[in-house]
């Protein structure tokens, strides 16, 4: 019969050809499985012996439906009328005898696969669509957020992201342009801009800390000659200048961040790899976006300039005064520029916390927010401007722990050349110093601790050695030899004692017999008060200085031989026992006074 190799094709016994039609209640024979059922007709009902399944009256599949033979459909009915009660479906075994004396033997198949199986074809089938319609939600939000990045290309600067086995350097330039809904009426809406705040963000090597150093906009320094690429990419060169406040280094005679870098290269001798620039905006939309910035004050806060209430103590505060936060000047210390910088610091480092909390980081709406604001208010460089380079930013960072992020300002006095100072200067001894740290990779905020703990027991048992008068940098005369193992170290050393610090009876005696695993300065008794001072300039422990017994003749110099401990000129050799004054760590809330 045709329905058999129809069954057979699907594995299924013949009998189980015959299908209950929901619709009727009866069994049917189905000799065509693309033919739709029956339409639902009356039966007779029939007797029900014990235990055995009642016999429907069955029907053809259709009206053109024909029975075995070529009969019609009243030799269908007929055929119906006589079937065997239909026992409960059942499937064939893999392989059978022939079902008739004399039929040929039907070839073995495949056993059909599981229901199980098939339901997990059809599970995993569905959510791979599910994940390439993910993944092409995640592309349309790259493409987005892409789109929103500024970029400017700087002239010369790097086109890539970061090497994981070396430090960078990332400038952050907060500008006072009063672009964006409401920043009009701030004042001087009409101009470009200026590097109003600026923090040089030094990451180390080893990721396990980090130093920013916030640059005064009032900084009196020389602006070196610059590259800008214009938009129809041609490049424009701007002159230089000298005497002039840092803040000018953006924005005026058409300087862009590219001009900035290489102000602050300039300044501190590091390298700046990267650039992000944000305007007022920037600090109102984020803050918004993360769910607001906790701050504290130490006292009520009523600045009608920068239109700042806040009551004692800690408050949560966004957009617009977020903005007035950052910007007030006659609320806190002195009212003076630098006072805002610490004030500054304290905000960023409150909202590094915020973005880093359980609050922010498992929030996807927070997430999405936080993006959208940041793409949107941020300017970069070209070199990570786009999402995957500031994702690998990103990735860099979040490596830091708090606690071992460093804001500090550049150490600065006034200037002398003004009777009534209102710029200032890089402080010639304490900058520099800074400056070696940071190019070094020198941590701020004790990284290993207990190890720094132990060299200053031993530096303090030794401490008297240090006690006494100090000769004049010009008085010091020494030799310096390189035992560190460090190429140029000695003649580096050199040009930083002579061209920082005055002390011009120093010589390069080029490499040491040996190299030494410490740093030592030899001296005669009669040298200790240059010895101190060579201390004191250099950093060196009291551990470091070997007193000899027999006073040197008047022009005869010491000796400093640099050891493998030593880091460069000016980062005292067993580093730091606290942070710079003034310095304050990302982990900490602290109350502005």
């Amino acid at each position: 019969m045709d329905a058999h190799s129809r069954g057979r094709a699907e594995e299924i016994d013949p009998a189980d050809q015959w299908v209950l039609n929901p619709q009727t209640g009866n069994y049917e024979l189905r000799l065509d499985h693309s033919v739709g059922q029956s339409q639902p007709a009356p039966s007779p009902s029939r007797p029900q012996a014990a235990g055995v399944v009642p016999t429907p009256t069955r029907r053809a599949q259709g009206r053109g439906a024909q029975a075995p033979g070529g009969q019609g459909r009243g030799a269908q009915d007929r055929l119906t009328e006589t079937m065997p009660p239909v026992p409960g479906q059942r499937r064939r075994r893999a392989a059978e005898p022939a079902e008739r004396p004399g039929a040929p033997s039907r070839r073995k198949r495949k056993p059909a696969k599981s229901r199980k199986k098939k339901v997990l074809m059809w599970t995993g089938g569905t959510m791979a669509f599910v994940l390439v319609g993910g993944a092409a939600g995640a592309y349309a939000l790259y493409r987005h957020f892409d789109n929103n990045i500024n970029t400017i290309e700087v002239a010369g600067g790097s086109d890539g992201g970061f090497k994981k086995d070396a430090a960078f350097n990332i400038l952050l330039i907060g500008t006072d342009k009063r672009t964006g809904e409401g920043n009009g009426g701030y004042g001087d809406k009409n101009s470009p801009g200026h590097a109003d705040t600026t923090i040089l963000f030094h990451v180390s090597k080893d990721r396990t800390n980090a130093t920013a150093m916030s640059i005064p906009r009032d900084l009196m320094t020389d602006i070196p000659e610059c590259e800008t690429k214009l938009p129809d990419g041609t490049v424009k060169t701007i002159p230089a200048q000298s005497g002039v406040r840092f803040n000018v280094s953006l924005g005026q005679s058409g300087r862009d961040p590219g001009c900035t870098m290489r102000t602050v290269k300039e300044i501190t001798g590091l390298t700046v790899d990267h650039f992000m620039m944000a305007d007022f905006n920037a600090v109102k939309e984020m803050t918004t976006a993360v769910g607001g910035v906790k701050v504290c004050v130490e006292r009520p806060i009523d600045d009608p300039k920068s239109h700042l209430k806040l009551p004692k103590g800690e408050s949560t505060i966004m957009g617009e005064q977020a903005l007035a936060f950052v910007r007030t000047r006659s609320s806190f210390g002195n009212k003076s520029d630098l006072d805002r910088m610490r004030i500054q610091q304290q905000f960023l480092s409150s909202m590094i916390r915020q973005m880093k909390s359980d609050d922010t980081l498992t929030s996807p709406s927070k997430l999405y927010d936080l993006a959208e604001a940041a793409t949107n208010a941020l300017t970069v460089d070209t070199g990570i401007g786009s999402i995957s380079k500031l994702k690998s930013l990103a990735s860099e960072l979040t490596q830091i722990d708090t606690k071992n992020i460093t804001f500090l300002t550049m150490p600065v006095i006034d200037n002398p050349n003004e009777p009534r100072p209102v710029t200032v200067v890089p402080d010639p001894t304490e900058a520099p110093r800074l400056f070696e740290m940071m190019k070094s990779d020198t941590s701020l905020t004790e990284v290993k601790k207990k190890e720094q703990d132990a060299k200053n027991a031993q530096a303090e048992a030794q401490a008297a050695l240090l006690k006494g008068t100090r000769s004049t940098a010009r008085e010091v005369r020494v030799d310096v030899y390189n035992g560190s193992g460090v190429t140029g170290a000695a003649q580096k050393t050199i040009d930083w004692l002579q061209n920082e610090h005055g002390v011009t009876r120093s010589s390069n005696k080029s490499n040491a017999p040996e190299k030494a695993a410490k740093t030592t300065l030899t001296y005669a008794p009669n040298q200790a008060d240059q010895a101190r001072k060579l201390a004191d300039l250099m950093g060196l422990p009291a551990s470091a200085l070997k007193p000899g017994t027999q006073d040197a003749g008047e022009r005869e110099p010491m000796t400093l031989v640099l050891g493998a401990d030593f880091k460069g000129a000016g980062v005292p050799l067993t580093g730091p026992a606290k942070a710079p004054e003034g310095a304050q760590t990302a982990d900490k809330q602290v109350c502005a006074k």
